[in-house]
């Protein structure tokens, strides 16, 4: 062999060598700190694209193949979730009604031990189900943080029947997302669509597991209603679908699918009045449960972007006095001194029209793009002052939070939507701004709606909780528990503290 030839051949080894080392590492990042570089992996998402949106509609009976084909290739990438979770649940003495005197007066010293259950009573494993979306081959699953919220075990089933062990990858309670893996190969996951370009009346269809693990990946079918949903009050940061694909109790972290079989949302929640379904669902955009997951797996927490500022939305007496025009931009409220529009110029009473050269028409808009905006980015801003126009440079922060992947504290988030309020731990931030007393392990009421059968009862916001139906409220963690249990047409019996008195209020859910 020549010399010319066999150079040539090096030549091409080398080349494929590269493209060999290109293809490996495509998935992988760099990341740099003082101490050197450290690899951080990026999940390998799924790319193939099916071609189910162009399939030909004939006849009535070729419109009926199209969906039983998008069911077909997305129902394997769906599977029921269970957990479990171990908790101390006290044994009573039935006099505890009367007060604890009444056991003294009977001969049990007071605080001593009851049924032999010892300080802490008897143990017991609390269940729950949801649901779960495959999106690598590798085994991450997309799902609600309020399906995997403090559990001791998570495990999947598959279509397949497989029962396989999982672990929380991390969770984030602001969106209400959490990711999940086992260690599987082989999976079948599902194609990630872009959230931003689904358009509302466009066919979808939804899978889960309502109800029970007998009803497993049922497929229901419906049509986007709404984009852009948020105040509902099921998380911090809100930007849901919402849609008439009927999504009942256990459909929660199960996918809202596209025509063409590709995953646009996981669907978090119902708007009911019953319990049941109305018609009315929620689904977490792709595109946020996207970044969410990304961040989840490479860096273990959420960062957003900090602005610090409040807003409000622009209404017509606010428009009439400002003398602008009704959703043009959001009104500036309290500018926090320090922070980065502080620095930037930013004042009260301020209008921002434009947020990235982006129009800016609602508050709850401006504050998602915030958020998914990295710390440290620097973004630009049109203000109306007075009527005069600015453009100011803002050098976003990092918000603070305490929601690290791993963590199992109690994190701030909607209780049971279907108790019709809002509790939160009360922390010391939360305490001065309520003007109440913080103290450990409390938590409070902080948005009711007054329709709902709690409102009516008579609770309101600013109510402490002390115990759910006669289980004392230790912590949130304890609170969510409680709460989780509870069932649609269940009686619930709240105890309270409100201004130092306790105070019983019961009401239907």
């Amino acid at each position: 062999m020549s010399k010319r030839r066999m150079n040539m051949k090096n030549l091409l080894l080398v080349f494929a060598g590269m493209a060999a080392g290109a293809l490996v590492f495509s998935n992988l990042e760099f990341t740099f700190d003082l101490g050197g570089a450290t690899l951080s992996s990026r999940p390998n998402l799924a790319l193939a694209k099916s071609d189910i949106e162009n399939y030909p509609i004939q006849s009535l009976k070729s419109f009926n193949e199209a969906f039983v084909q998008i069911a077909d290739s997305a129902t394997p990438s769906v599977v029921t979730i269970f957990t479990e979770k171990t908790v101390n649940q006290r044994v009573g003495s039935p006099f505890e009604l009367f007060g604890r005197s009444f056991d003294e007066f009977f001969g049990m010293p007071k605080g001593a031990p009851q049924n032999g259950g010892g300080s802490n009573g008897r143990k017991e494993v609390q269940k729950g189900l949801g649901s779960g979306v495959i999106v690598t081959e590798d085994g991450y699953i997309l799902t609600n943080n309020h399906v995997v919220n403090d559990a001791d075990v998570v495990y999947i089933r598959t279509s397949e029947n497989r029962k396989i062990q999982a672990r929380v990858i991390g969770k984030d309670p602001k969106t209400d997302l959490a990711v999940i893996k086992v260690d599987e190969k082989g999976l079948k996951p599902m194609v990630l669509g872009d959230s931003d370009r689904l358009r509302v009346g466009e066919w979808v269809i939804a899978i889960g597991s309502p109800l029970g693990e007998n009803l497993a990946r049922t497929v229901t079918q419906g049509i986007v209603s709404a984009k852009g949903r948020a105040n509902v009050g099921l998380a911090d940061y809100e930007d849901f679908i919402q849609t008439d694909a009927a999504i009942n109790p256990g459909n929660s972290g199960g996918a809202l699918v596209n025509i063409n079989g590709e995953l646009i949302g996981i669907n978090t929640a119902i708007a009911s009045r019953t319990g049941g379904f109305e018609g009315i669902g929620f689904a977490v955009p792709s595109n946020m449960a996207r970044k969410v997951m990304t961040a989840l797996i490479t860096t273990g927490k959420v960062s957003r972007g900090y602005f610090g500022i409040s807003i409000q939305d622009i209404d017509e007496n606010i428009a009439k006095a400002l003398h602008i025009n009704t959703g043009e931009g959001v009104l500036v409220g309290m500018v926090v001194p320090g922070g980065p529009a502080a620095k930037a110029g930013i004042k009260t009473g301020d209008v921002i029209l434009d947020f990235n050269d982006v129009k800016v028409k609602r508050g709850v808009e401006l504050r998602n793009a915030i958020a998914s905006i990295a710390p440290g980015t620097i973004v630009k801003v049109r203000v109306n002052r007075d009527g005069n126009i600015r453009h100011v440079s803002i050098r976003l922060e990092e918000l603070e939070t305490k929601e690290v992947a791993s963590a199992k504290s109690g994190a701030q988030e909607t209780a049971s939507a279907a108790l019709g309020f809002r509790a939160e731990e009360l922390t010391a931030q939360l305490a001065q701004k309520l003007n109440l007393k913080p103290g450990p392990g409390k938590v409070v009421i902080t948005a009711i709606d007054p329709s709902s059968k709690a409102g009516q009862a008579g609770l309101k916001a600013g109510d402490i909780i002390l115990s759910v139906n006669k289980q004392g409220v230790t912590s949130f963690a304890s609170y969510s528990m409680l709460v989780k249990s509870v069932k649609s047409g269940d009686l619930v019996l709240l105890l309270v503290d409100r201004a130092g008195n306790s105070i019983y209020f019961a009401f239907n859910v």
